[in-house]
């Protein structure tokens, strides 16, 4: 537990509690793999069932990585339970190699909704390529759980 009372590693497995609830995140194999107030980390062996026909990664996993790490960069930030208002994703280059990790960070955070910004990149062996960037809104669903 650091000075301000955070302890990360409990902080981290709340976040992978709240993974291992969505179905879609299982079937598809995802792993939180880090979780700071307003940072997170997502990644996912790229197995051939998330290619499409040229051998890349279907664009709907990036979506999804990046979708899942802006909304957990933003829910952090601001504490609430969130959901996704809007998202945007820029696809540089075929994401290719054997895993995709998504890094996203809150880059403004209010009450009511947080702007974040997330680099997906594909990786082979220790090389990262970025392969797409994505900016969201996230937007405030409800209160904070109760202490």
């Amino acid at each position: 537990m650091t000075s301000s009372g955070f302890d990360p590693e409990l902080f981290l497995q709340l976040g992978r509690e709240v993974l291992a609830e969505q179905a879609f995140s299982r079937l598809l194999g995802a792993e939180l793999t880090r979780l700071a107030p307003g940072k997170a980390e997502l990644q996912l062996m790229l197995k051939d069932e998330l290619k499409q026909q040229h051998g890349f990664a279907h664009g709907g996993v990036l979506s999804y990585l990046a979708d899942n790490a802006l909304t957990y960069a933003g829910g952090t930030a601001m504490r609430v339970p969130v959901v996704t208002s809007e998202f945007k994703i820029n696809y540089l280059r075929p994401a290719t190699g054997e895993r995709l990790v998504a890094r996203a960070e809150a880059v403004s955070a209010g009450k009511t909704q947080s702007v974040c910004r997330c680099e997906v990149y594909s990786v082979l062996g220790h090389e990262e390529t970025l392969c797409a960037i994505a900016q969201g809104t996230i937007a405030r669903v409800g209160d904070a759980p109760p202490h």
